[in-house]
């Protein structure tokens, strides 16, 4: 006979989570009903140890769960709806310190948006915000990593990079130019595959995903950066950390045992020449946010590191991990626990995001307009309308002439402009940018 231990329930955005642990695997079978609309779970040979009144079904589809046993030796539970849902269910083997489970999943039917013509815009609102695409890792059935308890429960890591990604997304939005869009939004999961794919929805030009991990040893301390490595990790924790993130999928249960990328499109085009230029912008902007990380918090290597993390895998999205610290560790869990050193840390991953962006903004954005000049603002002196002053920060490969040919401008006027002797020019130093 087997028992069902708890019944929990998660909220998405787009479906409800009913999650049933069991002492053991358990044959089930579900099926709806209409007039009026609800569902029916029978499970084969299991008793109801759990209790259902508990749980929280406000702002989901379900009016009300109720259960019987059935044939003397079955469960049967149905839940009542308030909506029409698309329900899927299966079963999660025994995975690590997580017993069997039955997941079930109910889809919120879609609503057919109506089609509106589309206002004229001037030439200032056509230039587009960039995207930032904000990944908080783990959520609902998946805790992520635990830390050492703080009162009266353990720190987890959903909870935490949940926390940092609400307060990077505050100071997105608040930049002119920039918007933020944030992957999960409350405490539930989401699939490695689906996460990426959200952002390339969304339209994202960049893609940041939130960690904060634990290693099996408790003195492994530091901040870190990764990009996409398809060569594999490039130190034994790299491996450690790919591997254990990777296998979220069966925690978070996706209703998958293999986590190998098995789309063949998607498969293609990270051989592709775009995925290259797409990992190598990856890499440069991980490099500008692990710099401006430096002064927060101690990092754990002194460049961006390259893993196989699933959720890196879009083919034209740069995409990188930020693992805050080691949740493991005692001091760094107390530091990531603390509202004022998430902001702290919060500050510097956007300010290396808009480091990246100033000297490599895409075309058609406000941040590009600023920098070539086309954009009209209010002067600060007298209130008059005139150029914002423009500025460049020196990236690797960089030359003062290259520099000059990009915003229109002579190098003579550059170097007028900065009191330079000579074409030499240092990574990161600021240049101001004449008017062409």
């Amino acid at each position: 006979m087997t028992d069902v231990d708890s019944v929990r329930i998660w909220r998405a955005p787009d479906h409800t989570r009913l999650v049933f642990d069991l002492s053991a695997p358990a044959q089930h079978k579900l099926f709806t009903l209409d007039n009026p609309s609800r569902i029916v779970i029978d499970l084969k040979d299991t008793r109801l140890k759990a209790s259902l009144s508990n749980l929280q079904i406000d702002k989901t589809p379900i009016k009300k769960v109720r259960s019987a046993p059935r044939n003397g030796k079955d469960l049967r539970v149905v839940l009542d709806l308030t909506a029409q849902i698309q329900p899927k269910s299966f079963l999660l083997k025994k995975h690590g310190d997580k017993n069997d489970r039955l997941v079930v999943d109910l889809f919120d039917r879609r609503k057919v948006k109506e089609k509106t013509v589309p206002k004229a815009v001037s030439q200032a609102q056509k230039q587009r915000d960039i995207i930032i695409a904000i990944d908080a890792g783990h959520g609902g059935e998946d805790p992520g990593a635990l830390g050492p308890k703080i009162g009266k429960r353990r720190l987890r890591e959903k909870d935490v990079v949940l926390a940092i990604s609400k307060q990077l997304a505050t100071l997105i939005n608040a930049e002119k130019g920039y918007r933020a869009e944030l992957i999960r939004t409350g405490d539930y999961y989401i699939g490695l595959r689906k996460r990426r794919n959200l952002a390339r929805e969304k339209r994202a030009d960049l893609f940041v995903s939130i960690h904060a991990d634990a290693f099996k040893n408790p003195k492994a301390r530091g901040a870190s950066v990764f990009a996409l490595s398809r060569r594999g990790a490039t130190s034994e924790t790299a491996r450690f950390l790919a591997q254990k993130e990777n296998e979220a999928d069966l925690i978070g249960g996706v209703g998958s045992v293999s986590l190998d990328d098995k789309d063949a499109v998607l498969r293609g085009v990270l051989v592709d020449l775009s995925m290259t230029a797409t990992l190598g912008s990856s890499l440069q902007v991980g490099s500008k946010v692990l710099s401006n990380m430096d002064s927060v918090a101690r990092l754990h290597k002194q460049q961006v590191e390259q893993a196989g993390f699933a959720v890196l895998k879009s083919p034209d999205v740069p995409s990188i991990l930020v693992e805050t610290g080691f949740i493991s560790n005692p001091d760094e869990a107390k530091k990531l626990n603390s509202q004022y050193y998430r902001r702290n840390l919060s500050k510097a991953i956007f300010k290396g995001i808009k480091e990246h962006f100033s000297a490599f903004p895409p075309a058609g954005t406000y941040v590009a307009a600023v920098q070539n000049g086309s954009v009209q603002v209010a002067a600060v002196n007298g209130g008059k309308t005139g150029r914002q002053a423009r500025e460049h920060i020196i990236a690797r490969g960089d030359t003062l002439s290259a520099i000059a040919r990009r915003y229109d401008v002579s190098v003579r006027d550059l170097q007028k402009a900065n009191r330079l002797n000579g074409s030499s020019i240092k990574v990161g130093q600021r240049l101001k940018i004449p008017a062409s």
